[in-house]
């Protein structure tokens, strides 16, 4: 059985309430969920109040009670210095649930010299945290989880190997306190009242009779729960930074000095079995100036990746427009997105993904000389009309819709949709067979069908077919983005095929938005 410290805040939803409210130590409190009482200070107990009363009971007991309600967020925030004064003492803290931790013997020992030792240098490290305000904390140790946890309310030390005898004594409810659990209610009327009695028991006819819970609940009556520590680990930390002394004002300089941190940055990821999809790349100068630029890669970033996007950002502002009037003292890497190490693999005898690899580097530098708006890639969003299903985005960005596609957008132009957009619509004629426009009542018929058919002042074709008019009226409630049109499908003589939308007036205008290839 390995020992176990267990750190408890008694009454801890209590601690936090009176804090949150600003009330004196002395105060009687009681905090409420669903109106019961799930927590109650010392003060208030001293009046008869209890866990499980409903609220006006407990008023009833106590009439000066101070009855809050229970915030579990504000336990986990406030427990957090608790436990990070505990973290640096004794790495490796487990929280069952806020107020309650539990530390692995076996390290701090050998460190502070022994269970005494440890028991001090926690004491001193969580006395006198302001979150506290002056509430007490019991430490004690056993061997076990479920022994450790009793020792801490008990404020004890148990020696090892009496873990069992510790527990024998003490009443079935222990296992949970609540009393709301099926399995203490049967063991009660089977005349079972301690956790000795339980323990004595034998484990085969305990998980015949009770299950899996019965069993788990039998081995920590009989102390014999081995269920090790199991300790948060702090995230690790990907970014790296690299310092330059003196600053550096030539491209290559810095380049060359950046491959030990693009090798680490890289290596690093990996040793966690990720690779970086997009990163940030920030660059400073001595004077205080500062650039920062994120660098998508369709596959995942090689350390010849990174340090190509070193020098390429460093390249457009040292010699761009807004160079520094300084040279470079820092220059730092974070990963933005990571990936699992295959999520992207490259085939072994090279082929198309080479070509691919060219076309990102060639895009990317690009970019970097001419701008981050001046190379954009289409993106497919929701919308009725062709134009507002297609949005372009800078190089690198993430392809995210701002309206969905999935969604099913009624009125949304059927398939095929056009090959070509028009930005901008140019104007077109839509005339009738006496060569006057086209006109659409505000119910959306067409008295005329369309005869003839001109883009611009071009010279007008006859009209070989056309389908239509549909209407579309968006955003009606909006003065401003209010859109009230219909769209038709043209096809001229000649074979090509237009959408036209036209307005809904006596005098109308056309224009061609996107043409069928």
């Amino acid at each position: 059985m390995s020992r176990q410290i267990c750190i408890w805040c008694p009454d801890w939803p209590v601690t936090v309430a009176r804090v949150e409210a600003g009330l004196d130590d002395d105060a009687p409190i009681a905090v409420v969920t669903a109106n019961r009482v799930v927590a109650c200070s010392q003060p208030a107990r001293g009046h008869g109040v209890r866990r499980g009363m409903r609220r006006r009971e407990a008023q009833g007991h106590c009439p000066q009670l101070a009855v809050l309600p229970r915030d579990t967020d504000a336990e986990a925030r406030l427990f957090e210095p608790v436990v990070a004064a505990l973290e640096a003492l004794a790495p490796g803290v487990e929280i069952t649930r806020p107020g309650l931790a539990a530390i692995g013997m076996r390290g701090p020992t050998r460190y502070f010299g022994g269970e005494t030792g440890v028991l001090h240098a926690l004491s001193r490290g969580v006395a006198g945290l302001p979150v506290l305000g002056g509430a007490d904390v019991l430490i004690g140790i056993a061997d076990g989880a479920f022994a450790a946890e009793q020792a801490a309310r008990r404020g004890v030390v148990v020696d090892p190997g009496g873990s069992p005898a510790f527990l024998a004594d003490l009443p079935i409810e222990t296992l949970d306190p609540s009393g709301a659990s099926p399995l203490i209610d049967l063991l009660r009327r089977l005349g079972i009242r301690t956790l000795g009695a339980f323990a004595a028991l034998p484990p085969r006819d305990v998980l015949a009779r009770f299950g899996p819970d019965g069993a788990w609940a039998h081995r920590q009556a009989g102390g014999v729960d081995d269920r090790p520590v199991s300790g948060r680990r702090p995230a690790v930390e990907f970014a790296v930074t690299l310092d330059f002394e003196p600053a550096l004002d030539r491209v290559d300089t810095v380049a060359f000095s950046a491959r030990g941190i693009a090798e680490q940055f890289v290596t690093d990821l990996a040793s966690h079995g990720l690779a970086c999809a997009c990163l940030e790349l920030q660059a400073s100068s001595e004077n205080g100036e500062e650039t920062v630029r994120r660098w998508r890669h369709a596959g995942v970033l090689s350390t010849v990746d990174v340090l190509d996007r070193v020098r390429w950002q460093l390249e457009g502002w040292l010699n761009g427009p807004h160079r520094p009037t300084a040279g470079v003292c820092r220059v730092r890497l974070l990963p933005v997105e990571t990936v699992p190490t295959g999520a992207h693999q490259r085939a072994l005898w090279g082929g198309a993904g080479d070509d691919d690899e060219r076309a990102h580097r060639a895009l990317a530098r690009v970019q970097t000389l001419l701008g981050h708006g001046s190379v954009l890639t289409p993106v497919l969003d929701g919308g009725r009309d062709p134009g507002q299903r297609t949005r372009l985005v800078p190089w690198g960005d993430e392809p995210t819709p701002v309206r969905s596609p999935e969604q099913p957008w009624p009125g949304r132009l059927p398939a095929p949709a056009p090959s070509v957009l028009l930005d901008p619509p140019r104007p077109a004629q839509v005339l009738d067979a006496n060569r006057r426009p086209v006109v659409v009542t505000e119910r959306g018929a067409m008295p005329a069908p369309p005869a003839l058919f001109a883009m611009g002042d071009q010279r007008a074709d006859a009209v070989a077919s056309w389908a239509g008019p549909w209407p579309v009226d968006e955003r009606w409630w909006s003065d401003e983005t209010a859109r009230r049109v219909v769209r038709c499908q043209i096809v001229d003589v000649r074979g090509r095929a237009y959408l036209v939308t036209g307005t809904m007036s006596a005098e109308p205008h056309w224009q061609v938005e996107a043409i069928y290839d």
